[in-house]
């Protein structure tokens, strides 16, 4: 018998990773708020990206996904959201001049307020308070009202990101982006770098390209693909209440989509097949992205596919791996062989990030640049072994000078950790960092 999917079907199954709302009164009510709320994203934008993730699936393009590992509340400002989208904007251009291919942009972005939990409570000097969650469930203070899970953080949550994605369709869509702008992209930090110094040698000649194409009558007037670019938001879809109060049915299609982001991933820890979180997203019409670490097997992987992606359409399911350096040379082959040979149509992503965390000398949560690295040079191998295309990264990363991933070019020691340790969950790339991988990324792909 067919299985007939609702925005409401998730709730018969079992959802991992939800807060233990206190009040469950206050908890519905605030969500029946948000259902009337307006969307944050349209049903046509997210068919747009389906488009563009299609074209990279088939190896016409190359996915940037980047942004914070959890968006704050006390973050939330005009300048640090500009430069987001300003280190994402360069390495889009060091790839699309480097590697000659149209290069999609996604942000973990304008959503990217909730984190999943190895434990339910964090335990500190013997005091037991529940683990912090991301500021869509509590706040990041070790004291008892504010790990208390408050459900009116949801609506905050809602306001920062339209809030957030007003400014960023200003930026994309009112010249910010232009590529006669490539120059002033370039942050005064990293500007007298290495990086910044090879990025700048490509802005020079885009402006010569632009000073040719303007003698022969082509300019940011009558192109719009020289003035305007196209800008997508993504977070991972883990509180389910949240993310089932904002999906809506598209008047042109019919079909039901999740309007809080133009992409959504399952998590690690929640992509159990038969769990609410794969039943949930398995019924939009978003493009959504499965994680994908070293406990995952084919055969799982294969049903999930299936689940996720009945139809087999290119541009539905991106497949983001997360191994870790010492972990991808044998785990990510057997998934890749498999999916292969059963003729699944899928986007491979590489997190380098999220397998390479560990705590280092001094008591911070790191990851080492090298490592980082290692694990896109053996992504990128594998997949060339394998005959298939390796169609995307995704990085944490900041628009700032921050100190929280060991290494890069400036070599950021175990002492140095401290200076600007500013992350609310897990470590970033720094702005210069993350422009040093834009070209490293650069020089695998034109090997692939």
């Amino acid at each position: 018998m067919e299985n007939l999917w609702t925005p409401e079907s998730w709730q018969k199954h079992t959802a991992m990773q939800q807060p233990n709302w206190p009040d469950a009164e206050s908890y519905e009510k605030i969500l029946q708020e948000i259902s009337h709320y307006p969307p944050l994203v349209f049903a046509g934008e997210a068919r747009a990206l389906k488009t563009q993730l299609a074209e990279a699936a088939q190896g016409n393009g190359f996915v940037i996904q980047g942004g914070d590992c959890a968006e704050t509340f006390a973050e939330f400002k005009a300048d640090a959201i500009r430069d987001k989208l300003k280190i994402l904007l360069q390495m889009a251009v060091v790839l699309t001049y480097g590697a000659s291919c149209n290069v999609v942009k996604v942000g973990r972005i304008a959503g990217q307020f909730a984190k999943p939990r190895s434990a339910d409570l964090e335990n500190r000097n013997g005091e037991k308070l529940p683990s912090y969650r991301g500021d869509a469930v509590n706040d990041i203070d070790f004291t008892k009202k504010s790990r208390t899970p408050n459900p009116k953080r949801m609506l905050r949550t809602y306001n920062q990101s339209a809030a957030t994605l007003n400014l960023l369709r200003a930026f994309t869509k009112g010249g910010f982006a232009d590529l006669n702008k490539v120059h002033l992209w370039n942050q005064e930090f990293i500007a007298s770098s290495p990086q910044g110094k090879k990025y700048e040698e490509i802005a020079t000649s885009i402006d010569d390209a632009l000073t040719f194409m303007k003698a022969v009558g082509i300019n940011s007037d009558n192109t719009t693909a020289l003035h305007l670019t196209e800008f997508f938001t993504s977070h991972e879809a883990l509180l389910l209440g949240y993310e089932h109060a904002l999906t809506r049915q598209d008047s042109i299609t019919g079909k039901w989509y999740n309007c809080s982001a133009h992409f959504l991933w399952i998590g690690d820890r929640t992509r159990q097949p038969d769990g609410a979180h794969v039943e949930f997203l398995s019924g939009v019409g978003n493009p959504i992205g499965l994680k994908a670490g070293s406990s995952i097997s084919p055969d799982e992987l294969l049903t999930l596919c299936e689940k996720l992606n009945p139809e087999n359409e290119f541009g539905r399911l991106s497949l983001i791996t997360r191994f870790g350096a010492d972990e991808i040379r044998k785990s990510l082959p057997p998934l890749v062989q498999a999916v292969k040979e059963n003729g699944k149509n899928v986007l491979w992503i590489c997190d380098p990030m999220h397998g390479n965390t560990y705590k280092s000398q001094s008591g911070f949560k790191t990851r080492h640049f090298d490592t980082i690295l290692e694990e896109l040079e053996h992504f990128f191998a594998i997949h060339r072994a394998e005959g298939t295309i390796p169609g995307g990264v995704h990085f944490e990363l900041t628009g700032d000078n921050v100190t929280e991933c060991l290494g890069g070019a400036r070599k950021i020691s175990d002492t140095d950790l401290e200076s600007r340790y500013e992350t609310a969950c897990d470590p970033r790339l720094n702005n210069e960092q993350s422009l040093e991988l834009a070209f490293l990324v650069t020089d695998l792909l034109r090997s692939k």
